[in-house]
């Protein structure tokens, strides 16, 4: 999935591939950066390199890296010099940031360029399933010579020792790589090649461009859209039908890639939902929602449902007395299971598997009560394409997180599900249906959960030759590769060092089948149609055809933007139309004047006759001046053009006037009115005179105006010139009136006063020159007005700053909206919060600031005075920003910055309960002040009771807490804080007794070895010398109460570093805790191994703020 370069992303947000060097870092970069200490299995030979090859980089005492950025060290693949880049403390996000660099790319020839599809990953040590791996294809060149993942993975999950990733204080990064030939890759025609185009990806829409090449692949599905009814009126940005109309035409008849914009503007998308990696699944299950309620009332209602949808039947049966309950039910598509199934039919003998209800599971049966009972699902009728699911992702309960399942699952061309008699039919169901499927479609991710990319191989004429439909890019592929490489499992791949180590190195294949699409052999002739011209409604062929053209021109015209000059002239109506209105500084915004496109070639002179006809202003009453920027950033009016000049081209002249911007030529055009209020032919201006600017300033109103222009001499004073001033404002001749220069605006407003009685030149007043005039305000109007005179009302305006208030607990909706100004300091802006909440503690007021580019809140809030003004909170990178959020805190928010908060969950010694409490004391208190306060609102079991408080994470105990420990540096972000009662027994162990760690655990057979998977509330247990396991079972039965028939289903054994040792009654159990050399007492413990029973418990509140995922919407 190449991504052109978006913007930087906060750490809650989806992750972006970008070059790391676009992103602003704050500080010089070091230019040399310190060697890792580093081992690698990269070979500096390049002889018999291959195309693809693995990259190991082991970097030690990782966690005191003290630099910025580290390189590995050079490795070889497809002859090309290849390094990995980290900044392994976050590029300016507080996750690991990762890319793949050319590391000779300052050596190479100019305009280089090569094409990688490659994956970086960070091994998880522990359980290599967990291990954080992403892929992404790049094509490389001067501009380009790095590209990766910004926000690889949280900082706060690498650096946590037990998560698995840094292991005695190493990491293991790994780097696959394959290199394709460029000229292969960007010569290729899709049309030419395959007789298909492929669709532009607009950051992240790969999943989409995947989902709807598949769906334009099934003609009678293009055609019912194609029916819809649409008019000439309607804006496909606006409208889906037409959209999809407008999106299905250009891939039938466009030569090159076409866009998805219009089609994502008519879902309501903004550019950061392009930007989000979505479910093709969710997706899909949306937009047929939507064109099936667009499809209703016209002549291609009911397409989706005769398309894709099938019914089965859920029955529960009784086995002892006669009683069925059953319930019919829709599918458009079937999600399958992939783990434990070797293949489609195994999913299918899973989906149809009975299930028996007896024991504590028990039927209730109308009539009949409690009864043991089958319950089970199976197929009325299959839909003509069947839509198959795989269950690639997954929920694991014990790790709180989504998993990608990786293992191998086959599919087959051809789909039987008669077989075997039917086995998959309800009694009702039609059995002269045929239910014999082809293969149409194979969607495919490739990636791990947090991100990835999308692809499809198709067979658009179910012959055999299969396409791979990737983004833009189309080819055509081999039965193989669309089928058995899209399995999964596992791979072998070359080492990148042949002589180091000749094991093949055997690795998960992260790129597999995520959805298939079947077409039943009987309904192939209809569903596999003929669709042409005739079926698009004209006036969706005239626009298409009228958009053609107009690309058309607007190619021609940028083909031909070198021989012409766009000329922009400015004129006195632009200035009085947009000062005080659309601008406040300088005198116009060009960008809003009118245009000409102009031949360079053609004489000025030809130009001006073009001016004539456009203003009815005669030629020889016409006089331009040419603007020039000024040092102080200002833009005026500089010089009129001379005869000589008005005698050249116009290509020439530009060159004159702005070498800096070559495509444009900005002129004020100033015309001189008769009393008959006719233009006049101007005289010529002398040396003498300079042409100054007029704008009027009314403090009561608060507006500022233009009034016109005048030519004064330089030798002249303002005093002279007033009567023409008060004439302009329509003033009395006499009125008394304050004159000031408007000099600059950037950074800061520059305004001073003129001396009316000291000359023009005196003045340093020139041509272009802006005065402002107001009049002289008596001692009490003052008072009147806010800003009484010109720069205070400039000041103003240069730093007034609307901003949109949103709470914090609805980050989506504007809640009101304050006029500001960007000096505010964070009193003021606080101050001017409480007083629009009628608040009287402004204190209490938390502001967060906006991410710009997740379109969410920044995860940290902003300190107590921690910035200086509102600007500060309002900038985002280079971005600026109009929103805050604001919270309401029950404690002003000084006094809770110099609190500590700590969620404790507390487990009563009796109940079966968890209180989860908020306690908050000053930062430089102890563990000991934590249990004391706990103890104020517990219930305990006896008065004197002790407490101690745990470290939990997934499931093991981490570290009690000494109570002197300060809790400033406790984290409760990622794990659990538990309170519990200190059991009696533990007060008085033995000199032979042991305090060892009790798990729930159970074993997940996935990814073809076997992991344990810790569950429920770890615990203490005290073991005696000699007491065996069968006296250990008693106590903890007891303890846990757990019923007889229950616990005799329970296994026990002593794990180390995850390996059971399964224990017999008449084991001595503390003979196994003897050994004290194991990194961390949790990774050697007691396990309790049993089916996971008990209801999830959700820690949700402990996980990063606004770290949501956006499901998929569309909003029309």
């Amino acid at each position: 999935m190449t991504l052109m370069t978006p913007p930087p992303m906060e750490p809650e947000d989806d992750e972006m591939l970008v070059p790391h060097s676009d992103f602003p870092v704050e500080g010089p970069q070091p230019m040399e950066v310190a060697p890792a200490e580093a081992t690698s299995t990269g070979d500096v030979q390049a002889a018999d390199d291959p195309p693809s090859a693995r990259f190991t980089w082991t970097i030690e005492n990782f966690s005191r890296l003290n630099v910025k950025k580290l390189y590995s060290e050079v490795f070889y693949v497809g002859g090309y010099k290849w390094r990995v880049l980290i900044f392994p403390k976050g590029n300016n996000v507080d996750h690991l940031s990762m890319y793949l660099d050319v590391a000779d790319s300052t050596t190479l020839p100019y305009g280089w360029s090569r094409y990688a599809q490659f994956s970086l990953a960070v091994a998880n040590q522990i359980h290599g399933k967990y291990t954080v791996r992403k892929d992404t294809q790049h094509q490389f060149n001067a501009r380009e010579s790095d590209w990766g993942f910004t926000s690889f993975m949280p900082l706060s999950e690498l650096y946590d020792p037990s998560r698995g990733y840094l292991v005695n204080d190493t990491c293991i990064v790994e780097a696959d790589v394959a290199v394709r030939r460029v000229s292969e890759y960007l010569s290729h025609d899709s049309k030419k090649e395959t007789g298909y185009v492929g669709l532009k990806n607009q950051g992240a829409t790969c999943y989409m461009n995947s989902l709807l090449q598949t769906l334009y692949h099934i003609p009678y599905f293009r055609k019912a859209v194609y029916h819809m009814p649409t008019t000439e009126n309607d804006m496909p940005s606006g409208s889906i039908p037409l959209a999809l109309q407008s999106l299905f035409y250009k891939l039938q008849y466009s030569d090159t890639s076409v866009a998805t914009k219009e089609l994502t503007k008519s879902f309501g998308w903004d550019t950061y939902d392009s930007f989000m990696q979505h479910d093709v699944q969710e997706l899909n299950r949306v937009l047929c929602e939507k064109l099936e309620d667009k499809m209703k009332g016209t002549v291609v209602e009911g397409t989706i449902q005769q398309l894709f949808e099938g019914h089965h039947m859920n029955y529960i049966e009784c086995i002892n007395v006669d009683f069925k309950s059953t319930r019919k039910e829709s599918f458009y598509d079937l999600q399958l299971d992939v783990k434990g199934c070797k293949d489609v039919y195994a999913s299918f003998d899973k989906y149809v598997e009975v299930e028996r209800l007896e024991g504590d599971n028990k039927y209730h049966a109308e009539q009949y009560g409690l009864q043991d009972a089958r319950k089970g699902t199976l197929f009325i009728d299959f839909p003509p394409v069947l839509q198959l699911q795989l269950k690639r992702f997954e929920y694991d309960f014990i790790r709180d997180t989504m998993v990608k399942i990786n293992d191998r699952y086959e599919f087959p061309l051809q789909l039987d599900l008669d077989r075997e008699n039917g086995k998959y039919l309800s009694p009702e169901a039609d059995r002269s249906v045929r239910n014999l499927y082809t293969l149409h479609s194979v969607l495919v991710h490739s990636g791990g959960v947090h991100g990835g990319h999308y692809y499809a191989y198709i067979r658009p004429t179910l012959s055999d030759q299969w396409l791979k439909f990737d983004d833009e890019r189309v080819t055509k592929e081999d039965m193989k590769r669309a089928l058995e490489e899209q399995y999964g499992g596992e791979e072998e791949l070359p080492q990148a060092n042949p002589g180091f180590n000749n094991t093949p190195f055997k690795f998960t294949k992260y790129s597999n089948a995520y959805m298939l699409v079947y077409i039943r052999e009987s309904d192939k002739e209809k569903i596999i149609c003929n669709v042409d011209e005739k079926d698009i409604a004209e006036h969706l062929r005239i626009r298409l055809k009228k958009e053609r053209e107009e690309k058309e021109q607007k190619r021609k015209e940028k083909a031909e933007a070198h021989l012409y000059t766009i000329i922009k002239v400015a004129r006195d109506e632009d200035l009085t139309k947009q000062i005080g209105k659309e601008i406040y500084f300088d005198l116009v915004d060009h960008d809003k004047v009118r245009c000409f496109r102009i031949q360079k070639q053609l004489p000025f002179n030809l130009f001006k006759e073009e001016v004539a006809k456009e203003f009815g202003i005669p030629v020889q009453c016409q006089r331009f001046w040419l603007w020039a920027k000024r040092q102080n950033h200002t833009y005026r009016p500089n010089r009129p053009l001379t005869p000589h000049e008005e005698g050249q081209s116009v290509g020439q002249l530009r060159e004159v006037s702005n070498k800096a911007n070559n495509a444009e030529l900005k002129l004020f055009l100033e015309v001189e009115m008769g009393l008959d209020l006719r233009p006049i032919p101007l005289p010529d201006k002398s040396k003498e005179e300079i042409l100054l600017f007029f704008k009027l300033y009314d403090p009561f109103k608060e507006e500022l105006r233009y009034v016109g222009r005048l030519f004064v001499k330089g030798s002249g004073k303002p005093i002279e010139v007033l009567g023409k001033l008060n004439d302009m404002a329509g003033f009395a001749p006499d009125e008394e009136i304050e004159l000031f220069e408007e000099i600059k605006f950037e950074p800061t407003v520059m305004c001073e006063h003129i001396d009316k009685k000291a000359n023009f030149r005196a003045s340093q007043l020139e041509d272009g020159d802006i005065i402002c005039f107001q009049k002289s305000l008596l001692g009490q109007n003052v008072d009147q007005c806010r800003y009484p005179d010109v720069p205070s009302f400039l000041e103003y305006v240069h730093n007034r700053q609307v901003v949109r208030f949103r709470s914090l607990e609805k980050p989506k909706e504007d809640e009101f909206s304050l006029e500001l100004s960007k000096q505010n300091n964070y009193d003021e802006v606080v101050e001017s919060v409480a007083r629009h909440l009628n608040l009287d503690d402004p204190s209490k007021i938390r502001l967060t600031s906006h991410n710009c580019y997740s379109q969410q809140p920044k995860p940290q809030p902003i300190k107590y005075r921690g910035v200086d003004h509102l600007t500060d909170m309002l900038i985002h990178y280079n971005q600026s920003s109009d929103i805050l959020y604001y919270e309401v805190l029950d404690i002003p928010l000084p006094e809770l910055q110099g609190l500590k908060t700590l969620k404790v969950a507390f487990h009563h010694a009796t109940k079966d309960e968890v209180v989860i409490h908020t306690i908050r004391l000053p930062k430089q208190s102890t563990v000991g002040d934590v249990i004391n306060d706990l103890k104020t609102k517990v219930e305990l079991s006896h008065p004197n009771a002790e407490l101690r408080l745990l470290e939990v994470f997934y499931h093991k105990i981490y570290k009690i807490f000494p109570l002197h420990e300060k809790i400033e540096n406790i984290n409760d972000q990622y794990w659990t804080l538990r309170a519990e009662e200190i059991p009696e027994e533990e007060k008085n162990l033995g000199p032979h007794d042991r305090l060892i760690h009790v798990y729930h655990f159970m074993k997940d057979a996935s990814q073809n070895q076997v992991q344990v998977q810790n569950f429920g509330e770890p615990f203490f247990l005290v073991i005696h010398e000699g007491e065996t396991l069968a006296d250990v079972k008693l106590r903890i039965q007891k303890k846990l109460q757990v019923p007889d028939e229950e616990f005799s289903k329970w296994k026990f054994a002593f794990l180390s570093l995850g390996r059971p040792e399964y224990l017999q009654d008449t084991d001595i159990v503390s003979l196994r805790f003897q050994r004290r050399d194991v990194y961390g007492a949790w990774e050697q413990y007691l396990g309790l191994e049993h089916s996971d029973n008990a209801p999830k418990r959700s820690y949700a509140a402990y996980q990063n703020r606004h770290a949501h995922e956006k499901p998929v919407k569309i909003y029309n």
